[in-house]
C-alpha cells in the first residue's frame, strides 16, 4: 500500500468523522441525552470536543466547539491533500 493510498484512507476517515460530528450536533437538538444513539455518538465525539470546550469561553449557551473541531479537521485534510 503506497503512501498516497494511506493518506487517501486517512482523509476518508476524517471526512467520515466530520459527518459524525455533524450528526451528533444535530441529534443533540432532537434526542434526549440518554438516547442510545446519542450516547454512542457522544462517546466517539466528546473526547475531541471536551478539550475545545475547556479552552473556549461560554458564548451565551451556544456551543461552538463542533464548528472549531470541524475547521481543525478541514485544515488537517487540506494539509494532507497537499502532500
Amino acid at each position: 500500500m503506497g503512501s498516497q493510498q494511506i493518506i487517501g484512507l486517512f482523509i476518508l476517515m476524517l471526512d467520515f468523522f466530520v459527518w459524525v460530528v455533524i450528526a451528533s450536533s444535530l441529534l443533540s437538538f432532537f434526542l434526549p441525552p440518554t438516547h442510545p444513539v446519542r450516547e454512542a455518538l457522544s462517546r466517539v465525539v466528546d473526547p475531541f470536543l471536551n478539550p475545545i470546550r475547556n479552552l473556549m469561553p461560554s458564548a451565551g449557551g451556544l456551543d461552538f466547539s463542533p464548528l472549531i473541531l470541524i475547521l481543525a479537521i478541514e485544515f488537517v485534510t487540506i494539509f494532507l491533500r497537499s502532500l
